[in-house]
């Protein structure tokens, strides 16, 4: 009588499909979106990662320097559709239908968050005085910029795709440090749910991610960031979060176990968010 042998587990694991997500947000060694990066890389992900030309250097420099070499990596503009365009279809000729999308962009000048340019005499700006044409800019690149990531994106998705955005909670709460990003945050959470709206019907959901203070390089523009991280820690039943903290809930977003969860604002704060004081 012939014995069965098992089938080793690493067969059946090849036999599965292997996701791909497109990220966008890479800065440095200190974003989030790296950290979510680095994450997906470990549990097998094909990555394709975008950067900017004032990027470049440092996303090319720590791809190699965490050994994630079989990354598609491109400099994209993300006002600029085409370029978006182009980079989605050089990740799906790559490796094939985009499972995940990875919104993670913003951008405030001095003015949009009202304090002092570095190296400038000129006063800080007031809330009220915040200039239309930057904060227009603001709004463009962080948050107009999920629809258009989304429309260039859309027609490489797989099945059941996943799009995931960050925002901040100064959307739903005054935190005068952040000023006019918190209107640009509110419009990125409303594109998020209008667009988890608007694609389910497909099947493809989106959700967003609302961490706590995270000491990132766009952090330190914030006028009083580690004062107001040292309150957070104080106020916040759990105390501050890490980056991992981030990529371990992006993880499950991009993960099947969340296939029926979409239009959700996802807070990692340590439960700042449910708090009225310290």
């Amino acid at each position: 009588m012939a014995l069965a042998v098992p089938t080793p587990l690493s067969v059946f694991q090849d036999m599965e499909h292997k996701k791909t997500a497109l990220i966008t947000g890479v800065r440095n060694e200190r974003s989030i979106a790296f950290a979510i990066a680095q994450k997906l890389h470990e549990q097998g992900y094909n990555l394709a990662i975008s950067y900017t030309a004032d990027t470049k250097d440092d996303v090319l420099y720590q791809l190699q320097k965490n050994g994630m070499q079989n990354v598609v990596a491109g400099e994209v503009d993300i006002r600029n559709e085409q370029q978006i365009q182009n980079f989605c279809r050089e990740a799906t000729n790559h490796f094939g239908a985009i499972d995940c999308v990875l919104h993670a962009v913003a951008y405030g000048s001095a003015k949009v968050l009202c304090t002092k340019a570095p190296f400038s005499d000129e006063e800080a700006t007031g809330y009220i005085d915040i200039p239309l044409n930057e904060l227009e800019e603001a709004i463009d690149i962080g948050a107009y910029s999920l629809l258009r990531l989304t429309r260039a994106v859309l027609p490489h998705l797989g099945s059941n795709a996943s799009i995931l955005t960050t925002t901040y909670n100064a959307s739903q709460r005054v935190l005068p440090a952040y000023a006019g990003m918190g209107m640009v945050k509110a419009c990125l959470e409303n594109c998020m749910k209008y667009l988890a709206w608007s694609l389910g019907e497909q099947g493809h959901r989106v959700n967003a991610l609302s961490p706590g203070l995270l000491m990132t390089t766009s952090a330190a523009g914030i006028k009083g960031v580690r004062t107001m991280r040292k309150q957070s820690a104080e106020a916040s039943p759990l105390g501050n979060i890490s980056l991992k903290d981030v990529a371990e809930a992006a993880a499950y977003y991009f993960s099947d176990a969340s296939q029926k969860v979409t239009g959700n604002i996802h807070y990692i704060d340590g439960g700042l968010n449910i708090m009225g004081s310290a």
